[in-house]
């Protein structure tokens, strides 16, 4: 059933154009981007279906055209619209991590983490980097795979460091398994970087890892 069809009281879009989009579910954000459900399935339904599917909307995002277009309904155009709002949303953070202090917003950061490693299904190791005043320089991905010392390389974020002129960075990683507590491994490489960043003088603000909806910081837990 399209949305237009429901109780205008029950209608996701009216609501958030009345209260904002705060109050809405996940589903009922995805339902009014889907616009229209399928035979026998109302947009919602589809919306909760593919939250169900994907556990959750960054499993979602972070789905693969191929498997996005198993859903009936989701076609290559709802696909490329789906990475075209993610991409959006990246780059509104980015601007705004880029213009003001990161440390200053913390949540900013998070969200822009998240956006980017929640619901990969390989582990990924991002470093932020960030200028004197603390501001976004350049965010990269280095490594993929199972994250050890000796698979992440402290001479190549240094390198990198050295080549964007950073002042500090901020680590970032993602544990696939959805425990987003460190590992021994986590905290022997964390030193490892921190010790390598120290002798060129770039400081290791915090690293993060992201686990499906949770992000813990190494800086709050007392780990750097």
């Amino acid at each position: 059933m399209p949305i237009k069809d429901w109780p205008e009281s029950e209608r996701p879009r009216e609501r958030l154009l009345q209260h904002g989009p705060g109050p809405l579910s996940d589903a009922e954000l995805l339902a009014i981007f889907l616009r229209t459900g399928v035979a026998g399935r109302s947009a919602i339904d589809l919306a909760r279906d593919l939250i169900a599917r994907f556990n959750g909307l960054p499993g979602l995002l972070a789905a693969s055209q191929p498997e996005v277009a198993q859903i009936k309904g989701l076609g290559p155009a709802k696909y490329a619209q789906l990475q075209a709002i993610l991409e959006l949303a990246r780059r509104a953070i980015g601007a705004g991590l880029q213009r003001d202090a990161v440390l200053n917003s913390p949540e900013r950061v998070r969200q822009f983490l998240q956006l980017q490693l929640a619901g990969r299904e390989h582990e990924v190791f991002m470093v932020l980097y960030l200028d004197a005043q603390n501001r976004l320089l350049r965010e990269e991905e280095l490594f993929r795979g199972t994250l050890t010392q000796t698979s992440v390389h402290p001479r190549e974020v240094v390198k990198q460091a050295l080549r964007f002129n950073a002042a500090a960075v901020i680590l970032a990683h993602n544990h696939p398994s959805g425990v987003a507590e460190p590992s021994r491994a986590d905290e022997l490489l964390t030193r490892a970087l921190r010790e390598a960043l120290a002798l060129v003088d770039v400081r290791v603000h915090d690293h993060l890892i992201v686990a499906g909806p949770a992000t813990v910081s190494f800086a709050e837990r007392g780990l750097l």
